[in-house]
């Protein structure tokens, strides 16, 4: 208790530079608590720093100021550190979007980080020593997380109960609390630990014995259910494996049909019933291409639906409004469409769009415009299957919002292109590590030349 208390007494105790390094470090060493590393007891430890550091900032002359800035350079550490995969989609086309990877991610990293730093100084400004700081903190930070997962489409990438993605028994406590639920109390678990740094125990023992009921009560709940299997259907999950950047040029369009249709159609024994493709699977237009659709058509006459992941467009008064879709085809004809309705910021829509237009930045899907967003959950029937809510990627992320009011699924589909976040070969980053310094180094001098200052300090290096 003497080493934990000394630790306790410097993390308070530390100044300038050394303390927003310090919250930057407990902010990236909690990502660990995340797929793939699963090390959950790392979030929870950097709960119980921030903690601290909200501690030391009431010594301070501007105590909510410094608990605001510990919360978002924790928040930053964070979310810079569980964003990293983002950058490889500006990788795809890198000549074009490589410079872009500092301004995409460390901008909304820096933006999500705002609602922890609001976190911290709400509750600093109502810090008080002993157990009930402790309490403040966790609760304004799951507000704090509620409002990420909402305002402005919402963002809820990385909540504190996904830290528990290691552990299905924790996780069944997603049915009673809800994915916010659990995040306040794995905020409270985490926060608790800081008191071990004045020898309380108390409460930290407590949020221990609770999470330890909540694993092995969904250990008994995982082992207790039942498996059911539908009979008749035969499942069918094809992933091309396809390059990005080779999914669409037209040298390899039919390199790439074919080998949707070899794998969805080819093998020994019994035909699948369901073929499931994945996002934006055809590498073109459905609508416009009769040839493909006469195969859509021949391969669901003989028994098989498909779902599939495709790009659709409508007529709009002034241009063509792009979708994001799923299709579901049946005897020879389409017979559901659904389209996405979580859409991804950077890559299908420009948030902010005139201030990052300014800067040169452009969404990532190369489309007129933004893609536009569907109505939200459904519930769709499936020809030879039970009824099913789709989904297309990033809509996962959100808490009681993929699964329609109206009518309960009895399964979930998600289609995904995981094509875009998927580590390039070593050479092609190298060369597009490169040309992206060329294109920073650029788009920072243009910039620079826009500012009176700037352009004085240009033209006196110049002389």
């Amino acid at each position: 208790m003497n080493r934990l208390a000394a630790a306790g007494a410097f993390v308070r105790g530390l100044k300038g530079w050394r303390r927003a390094l310090f919250a930057f470090a407990m902010g990236l060493v909690s990502v660990l608590a995340y797929a793939p590393f699963g090390l959950f007891p790392f979030l929870l430890l950097g709960f119980a720093s921030l903690v601290l550091l909200i501690d030391g900032a009431q010594g301070h002359r501007h105590p909510i100021r410094s608990a605001a800035f510990a919360g978002w350079m924790f928040g930053f550490g964070l979310f810079a550190g569980g964003l990293y995969w983002i950058s490889y989609a500006f990788l795809v086309d890198a000549e074009a979007h490589a410079w872009q990877i500092p301004f995409a991610v460390g901008i909304l990293s820096a933006g999500m980080a705002i609602y922890g730093a609001a976190a911290a100084a709400a509750s600093s400004a109502l810090w008080r020593p002993g157990p009930s700081r402790i309490f403040l903190l966790a609760g304004f930070y799951a507000i704090g997380e509620w409002l990420r997962g909402h305002l402005l489409t919402g963002f809820p990438w990385n909540l504190p109960a996904y830290g528990w993605g290691a552990s299905l028994g924790v996780m069944q406590s997603n049915a009673l609390f809800g994915a916010y639920g659990v995040s306040l109390l794995t905020v409270l678990f985490g926060a608790s630990l800081a008191t071990l740094a004045d020898r309380k125990w108390r409460v930290p023992a407590a949020m221990a014995a609770l999470f330890a009921v909540l694993w092995i009560a969904g250990d008994i709940r995982l082992a207790l259910s039942d498996h059911t299997f539908i009979p008749n259907v035969r499942l069918r999950v094809v992933q091309p494996d396809i390059p990005q950047d080779e999914k669409f040029p037209l040298r390899y369009r039919d390199r790439n049909w074919h080998t949707l249709m070899q794998m969805s159609v080819g093998g020994t024994g019994p035909q699948p019933t369901l073929v499931i493709w994945p996002e934006s699977a055809p590498p073109f237009l459905l609508d416009g291409q009769p040839a493909a659709l006469d195969d859509i058509a021949l391969m669901t006459t003989r028994g098989s639906a498909l779902i599939t992941g495709a790009v659709r467009v409508e007529p709009g008064e002034e241009r063509p409004r792009f979708f994001n879709s799923l299709f579901v085809y049946a005897n020879g004809q389409r017979v559901a469409t659904f389209d996405k309705f979580h859409l991804v910021p950077f890559g299908e829509y420009l948030p902010l769009e005139p201030f990052f237009h300014a800067l040169g930045i452009d969404k990532l899907v190369d489309s007129p415009g933004n893609f536009t967003a569907g109505d939200g959950p459904r519930t769709l029937d499936i020809p030879g299957a039970p009824p099913a809510s789709p989904l297309i990627c990033y809509e996962v992320l959100f808490p009681g919002a993929v699964v329609s009011g109206e009518r309960r699924p009895g399964w979930i589909v998600n289609v995904t292109d995981d094509s875009w976040f998927g580590p390039l070969r070593r050479a092609r980053v190298s060369t597009s590590f490169r040309r992206a310094c060329v294109r920073l180094r650029k788009a920072f001098r243009s910039f620079a030349r826009r500012t009176p200052v700037s352009r004085r300090l240009l033209t006196a290096k110049a002389v």
